[in-house]
């Protein structure tokens, strides 16, 4: 377990931070960034789950919503902590296959109880509809990241492959969390209109 007795501790002061084996990197490293950007997806299910509570969804699955929302938001915080160790593999937290195939059975989980998509889904609806879109997005975003970052990184400086695996079928996941949460109210692009 984590244990932080200080926050402030002025060691990034100079523009450098700490990565996870103990090496100083740029705060503007690819590295850095990669994590940042899952640390922000987190706080952006944060607000769908807020959002979830003070009812902006549909009601029916606002509760499975929530549970899975905040198993999701300590799984970033294993994705950040495999992506702050440079390395494919070694003694520190990596993200595990398994994280990958419940994302896969929840995905099927939700899809199976949603109509067929006969166009492109707005990002639209209600509040939490509207948090789990944008967060949909800050996923891909950060999924482009930490791709760039493995495209980057040296001979044995590498990314876990599964961390790219479970960006992608998290972004997938979202996307149909906000279909579920959207309920019948669910808007579609109409091309040209």
């Amino acid at each position: 377990m984590v244990r932080l007795t200080r926050i402030t501790t002025k060691g990034g002061d100079g523009g450098l931070t700490s990565l996870g084996d103990g090496s100083r990197v740029p705060k503007h490293a690819p590295r850095v960034a990669a994590y940042g950007e899952v640390d922000e997806l987190n706080a952006v299910l944060g607000l769908a789950a807020m959002e979830l509570e003070r009812g902006g969804g549909a009601p029916g699955a606002t509760p499975r919503l929530r549970e899975q929302l905040a198993r999701l938001q300590n799984d970033l915080f294993d994705v950040g902590a495999d992506l702050c160790v440079p390395g494919e593999a070694g003694a520190r937290l990596r993200i595990p296959e398994e994280h990958v195939l419940r994302l896969e059975e929840w995905i099927a989980g939700w899809n199976a109880g949603l109509p067929p998509l006969e166009s492109f889904v707005l990002p639209a609806g209600p509040p939490a509809t509207c948090q789990l879109h944008l967060a949909r997005t800050v996923c891909r975003r950060a999924e482009r990241s930490v791709c760039a970052l493995r495209d980057l990184a040296a001979d044995g400086d590498g990314v876990n492959p599964r961390v790219v695996v479970y960006l992608n079928r998290l972004s997938d996941l979202l996307f149909v969390m906000a279909r579920a949460s959207a309920g019948p109210g669910e808007r579609l692009w109409k091309p040209g209109g």
